[in-house]
């Protein structure tokens, strides 16, 4: 095994580790960041989902190898305190079992960021990958809008 460096929530690792193992394994078992999830293991259900670089990304699909020396955000690494993304879920009361919700929320930081105002179909069409069996898709929907409202407003001095 080669050293495999990762940019992990502004932290450099470097690993001895297979550079072919899942992103989401290494996250999870040598780095201890629990709020990726495994759920398909085939990319499927976003409850794995990471920003790298700032897009969404299903991190039990991508091998390390692939990620080397590139940023890599975990929900634990958004902020040092709550993240307006995160308010919103919680203001909008948009988790039931919480499954989904690291994938929901991190998907949710990647598409306001390039689109601040994104539309009802927008939103749909951005979380459309993320699977949620509890049925809160509505709240989910509005937690996005509270998002992007919480995210324009200016920052108090």
């Amino acid at each position: 095994m080669t050293p495999v460096t990762l940019i992990v929530n502004g932290v450099t690792h470097t690993l001895k580790i297979p550079r072919e193992a899942p992103l989401l394994t290494i996250l999870r078992n040598d780095l201890h960041l629990n709020a990726p999830k495994y759920g398909c293991g085939l990319g499927q259900c976003g409850a794995c989902t990471v920003l790298i670089d700032g897009t969404a990304a299903r991190s039990c699909v991508i091998p390390v190898g692939g990620v080397e020396n590139r940023q890599i955000t975990t929900l634990e690494g958004l902020t040092k305190k709550e993240h307006p993304v995160q308010q919103a879920f919680i203001d909008c009361q948009a988790a039931q079992c919480g499954y989904c919700l690291n994938g929901m929320i991190m998907t949710t930081v990647a598409l306001l960021a390039n689109n601040p105002h994104p539309t009802d179909q927008q939103i749909r069409n951005a979380l459309s990958h993320n699977l949620c069996r509890c049925g809160t898709h509505l709240e989910i929907l509005q937690a996005v809008h509270r998002a992007a409202t919480l995210m324009s407003r200016p920052k108090a001095p």
